[in-house]
């Protein structure tokens, strides 16, 4: 089976349940994506339950659905805690799979998501990342990604060698 998958990393919820403004611009950013892959691809939101409310993949299907995407191109991935085990869990999810992944995040968090989902096995096409949000908060988030790429990377490796 092949075709195209859209990887959407997660984002905080809200202490009220509701979408926080990084997540609505990454789902944005994956239902664009969609549109130019053709409309066929289905959708993976991943996260888990974070601080607030209900799991992040279940925010970002129910903003999808509100998008009019058919729930039956949603897959959802609620058990990542992190990049690396959303990823891990998706590689799970898709074995066997023959398709190509599309990750879609925040445009600082783009490459560590590509990197370690093609470390994991799988075939990665061109992602798309979310606009970047007001202010230079980002730049915080952009600092982080340097040791965390490789550190990911280094265990995203580890893993697929050991048969995960």
């Amino acid at each position: 089976m092949s075709g195209q998958a859209i990887v959407i990393f997660g984002a905080a919820v809200r202490p009220d349940s509701r979408p926080s403004e990084t997540m609505r611009r990454r789902v944005t950013a994956a239902v664009e994506l969609g549109e130019r892959l053709g409309g066929v691809a289905r959708f993976i939101p991943t996260g888990g339950q974070g601080r607030h409310g209900p799991a992040e993949s279940s925010v970002m299907a129910k903003l999808l659905r509100d998008w009019g995407i058919d729930p039956a191109r949603i897959e959802e991935e609620p058990t990542g805690t992190d990049t690396l085990s959303s990823a891990r869990a998706v590689a799970r999810m898709l074995r066997g799979w023959e398709g190509t992944v599309h990750p879609v995040s925040s445009g600082y968090h783009l490459p560590r998501c590509a990197a370690v989902l093609r470390l994991l096995g799988l075939r990665v096409g061109r992602g798309a990342a979310a606009k970047a949000g007001p202010g230079f908060a980002e730049w915080r988030w952009r600092l982080r990604e340097v040791p965390a790429l490789p550190y990911d990377a280094a265990l995203a490796a580890w893993w697929r060698a050991r048969g995960g």
